[in-house]
């Protein structure tokens, strides 16, 4: 995938800055509205570049990597490493799930093995929490967006790798935002197990990700649904 072209950004920052363009004719533009947009979108991108390297320190700690080890693929030493990547991301087992959840999770699982994909994104829960009838699914079509669509969908941005299965797949940071968000609503609605519509609210309220970008698609929203 290649990356990024600087005159595409600079495209992308006169496109999305709604005041650059003064009115009335003048040649020159808003400068300074201009600068905030690009700050802005590179903002975004140092962003993703961040949860880029915060997903692949989680693959080697997972692992058995060292700090040092970790430091010194990143040109940092081993305190820089720990100061930056020290706490342990929660882990959620089946425990805090309720059975439909743990159901679907099972597929989520078997969609990573069976792509040989050596991560959980937001596209492996998505088609997971669509595979059989439960409170996502029913979810959905309250809001009038039919399941087998977002499922069909969803499967389309399956994309097959080159890892071998492994027990233990971390997930990416899309996916973590994701669930802790579902963990947030499940308590919101009192109770202390994690149902599949409160993933897949979770999903659609991280704003980015596979599945975020399909929901968005179907035309689920979930800023419309009530907690």
């Amino acid at each position: 995938m290649p990356l990024p072209d600087l005159d595409d950004l600079i495209a992308e920052v006169d496109r999305t800055c709604a005041t650059a363009h003064r009115p009335g004719g003048q040649e020159q533009p808003d400068w300074l509205a201009l600068l905030t947009a690009a700050a802005q979108i590179s903002g975004q991108l140092q962003s993703l570049a961040d949860d880029l390297v915060e997903d692949y320190v989680e693959h080697c700690r997972m692992h058995g990597c060292s700090w040092t080890d970790i430091g010194a693929a990143l040109g940092v030493t081993r305190q820089a490493v720990q100061q930056r990547f020290h706490a342990p991301h929660k882990r959620y087992s089946p425990d805090t799930m309720t059975e439909a959840l743990r159901a679907a999770m099972a597929h989520v699982k078997r969609a990573a093995v069976q792509n040989r994909n050596n991560y959980i994104g937001t596209e492996h829960l998505l088609w997971g929490l669509t595979v059989e009838d439960n409170s996502a699914t029913r979810l959905l079509r309250d809001a009038g967006v039919p399941p087998e669509r977002v499922h069909e969908a969803v499967a389309a941005r399956l994309s097959m790798g080159a890892s071998q299965a492994a027990e233990r797949i971390a997930w990416t940071p899309y996916s973590r935002k994701a669930i802790t968000l579902a963990e947030a609503r499940s308590g919101a609605g009192g109770s202390d197990l994690i149902d599949c519509d409160d993933l897949l609210v979770g999903l659609a309220q991280v704003g980015r990700g596979a599945a975020a970008a399909v929901l968005t698609d179907a035309g689920f929203d979930a800023a419309a649904l009530a907690v």
